[in-house]
């Protein structure tokens, strides 16, 4: 057996069983700590094929008894390593998934949010354009009112004049009988002198 094999053989051995745990662990872990764990896997990765292919070279280089049965074990430890990359893929597989479903979260979220705010910004502008109105109909009320309140101030004035043009007509009708009432007692009293003047004759005529 091959010393320089077997020093291979033990660090690929130590190699392998911590790039296990590392996988374990990574499965568990997100963000940051995720993404060097990662690291650490790939380059210990790096390594342990590294160290396959020197095992390779050293096995071939041996007689051809002891290489064949380094070449047995050395196609375990090939066998092993391509468990340990299709392990890394699968995690680092399920990162990207989880990541694109953050990223789909979070575009989600920024969707929901602009939407949000487009609604908040036309509910603003529809609450403006109601106190708006509500302004508009509060000056048209209050026009109306001061509107009802000068036509009330007319019909007032309107009627007060009718009543001064009714008093008015009233005392020219009094002031034009006054001259005819004048007559017709400067004719009764013109009759009375004038019988009077008749009477007085008559007497003197009778002596």
């Amino acid at each position: 057996m091959s010393e320089v094999f077997e020093g291979y053989e033990r660090q690929y051995c130590e190699l392998s069983a911590n790039l296990s745990k590392k996988c374990t662990a990574a499965s568990l872990l997100d963000g940051e700590q995720k993404r060097q764990k990662f690291s650490e896997i790939k380059a210990g990765l790096d390594d342990a094929e590294s160290l396959i292919r020197k095992m390779d070279l050293e096995a071939r280089s041996l007689q051809p008894n002891v290489k064949a049965v380094l070449l047995a074990k050395l196609r375990e430890y090939k066998s092993d390593l391509n468990n340990l990359k299709s392990e890394h893929k699968r995690i680092a597989s399920a990162n990207s998934n989880q990541a694109a479903r953050d990223d789909l979260l979070e575009s989600g979220m920024a969707d929901a949010m602009s939407v949000s705010a487009n609604q908040r910004g036309r509910l603003m502008m529809s609450t403006e354009r109601l106190n708006q109105s509500s302004d508009r109909i509060k000056e048209s009320r209050r026009t109306m009112l001061e509107t009802e309140e000068l036509g009330v101030s007319i019909l007032q004035d309107l009627h007060q004049q009718r009543q001064s043009l009714l008093h008015a007509n009233d005392t020219v009708f009094l002031l034009l009988k006054v001259p005819y009432r004048l007559h017709l007692l400067t004719g009764k009293f013109e009759g009375k002198d004038e019988r009077k003047r008749l009477m007085g004759k008559g007497g003197r005529k009778n002596k």
